[in-house]
């Protein structure tokens, strides 16, 4: 039940997918001409920075901002941005090239899997087996994403997922953004509610000059009801839409859903059987998830190994599988060509960020916001730099990076509000986390949804009502540890 490749889909159902609101290329592109617009609008700046040995990079110094000269971004600068999103076409340093590699290379290993019909059959055999009971993978599936979250910070790694688990969600009634919504959220909310993250918590903590364990009874307050909250809502949504899938956000697309990831297996459980090769393919194909994790969590993999990972597990595949050098090979390129295009809008999506840093306004964004919280009562402040995280998390999706950028400014103004810095960092990682349910400029918001055909507008339909909640209950949390 891996997703079949497009050109094999009727054109009816081709055009049920295709949606009025633009593609991601469409909106990621407009981006980048609005960020490249307000370098001739917002002054150029920067602050020193120094080099934090406990960080491992560079970070800016607090009250040493000054303006520089404007670097504004012009036609030229736009037209080499996509690239310049997958590495620096002067200094040829990468940037999101290996992220993109890795999609495709994923890709190849999940055409290759196909090939063999094991996860076709697995999948319609697990089925058979969870009649009655599939609304509880929901929480579950959603709690193992948040561990991975609130750890070690899985993000791209979660792109993995999408082609796996859509298939087995539309198989129990359920539709395409339900399947989208159990990662993307599950993973999304872990980070939010970071205990351990060292992308994130250790990062900003060690930027703000505190340890990472201060704050942490609050983080796991906003993690666990973020996560009741979260799985809750996507429970709701799915038990509705089995039972009246009209009210499905993408019901208009339920058809071609279905076609394009069940394929000719829909509905054909009771004669699923898997043989002795297919069963050892399976066993392969989860040890090779389990290793990813490992490697990420333990070991310092990132990318490139990630990728080695999946093209010599798909490699193993095929030759257990016995599919032959032509078939092989074959499916292994077809599956990349599948994800090419979410290979593209990684590149896309860091182009912003590249003309943001050449444009020299990030700085000066961040130095109004310094001067902007300043007097502000304990609670004002919390909320205030809240939502400054939030606004500042649409141009820096890395949280890693919006950690290096602004906890050395925010934390240290926490000293003259009255809060502790580790709060700062708490509003920090949530609101960044928040943001990266929507962000468009995040390689993993606009890669899952278009791994799982589910256009950008029904995703804003489906989750704006959790946002707003999520804000409120993130308010109200950060309010109570100000005036604690």
């Amino acid at each position: 039940m891996i997703p079949a490749p497009e050109h094999q889909i009727p054109e009816e159902h081709k055009a049920d997918l295709a949606s009025r609101f633009p593609t991601a290329y469409t909106i990621l592109f407009g981006l980048i001409i609005v960020v490249a617009a307000l370098t001739w609008i917002i002054p150029a700046g920067q602050y020193d920075r120094a080099e934090n040995e406990e960080v491992g990079r560079e970070v800016a110094i607090p009250g040493t901002y000054h303006e520089v000269d404007p670097n504004p971004q012009g036609f030229v600068d736009i037209m080499l941005a996509p690239g310049a999103g997958f590495y620096d076409p002067d200094s040829y340093v990468a940037n999101a090239i290996d992220v993109a590699l890795f999609v495709i290379f994923l890709g190849g290993f999940l055409g290759v899997t196909n090939a063999t019909g094991a996860i076709d059959t697995g999948i319609r055999s697990a089925m058979k087996a969870m009649a009655g009971r599939e609304i509880w993978m929901i929480p579950i599936l959603m709690t193992l994403f948040t561990i991975g979250g609130t750890t070690y910070g899985m993000a791209e790694e979660t792109l993995a997922f999408y082609a796996i688990l859509i298939p087995v969600i539309i198989s129990a009634g359920y539709d395409a953004v339900t399947g989208v919504a159990i990662i993307l959220i599950g993973a999304g909310m872990g980070v939010l509610g970071s205990t351990i993250n060292p992308f994130a918590t250790v990062i900003a903590a060690n930027a703000a000059s505190i340890p990472f364990t201060e704050g942490m009874a609050l983080r796991v307050i906003i993690l666990i009801g973020g996560l009741i909250i979260c799985a809750a809502y996507v429970m709701r949504y799915a038990s509705r839409v089995k039972a009246n899938p009209e009210l499905s956000v993408v019901a208009r697309q339920r058809e071609a859903h279905r076609k394009l990831f069940l394929g000719k297996h829909e509905g054909s459980f009771d004669d699923a059987k898997l043989s002795t090769t297919q069963k050892l393919v399976l066993v392969i194909f989860l040890c090779t998830f389990i290793t990813m994790i490992w490697g990420v969590s333990s070991q310092g993999w990132w990318m490139a190994r990630m990728g080695a990972l999946f093209m010599g597990s798909g490699i193993l595949i095929g030759l257990v599988g016995r599919l032959g050098e032509k078939k092989l090979t074959g499916s292994f390129v077809d599956g990349a060509r599948d994800l090419l295009g979410v290979a593209l809008v990684v590149g896309l999506a860091r182009g912003i960020v590249v003309i943001m840093e050449q444009g020299l306004i990030a700085d000066t964004i961040l130095h109004s916001a310094e001067l902007t919280v300043a007097g502000l009562s304990d609670v004002a402040f919390i909320n205030l730099v809240y939502w400054i995280e939030v606004g500042m998390s649409f141009f820096v999706p890395s949280s890693s990076g919006l950690a290096v950028l602004s906890m050395p400014i925010l934390a240290p103004l926490a000293d003259f509000a009255g809060v502790g810095r580790d709060l700062v960092v708490t509003a920090y990682q949530s609101a960044n986390g928040l943001v990266n349910f929507i962000n468009p400029t995040f390689a993993v918001v606009v890669g899952g949804l278009a791994i799982g055909h589910v256009s950008y507008d029904r995703w804003l339909k489906f989750i704006w009502p959790l946002l707003l909640i999520l804000t409120i209950f993130i308010s109200l949390v950060l309010s109570a540890g100000a005036l604690l």
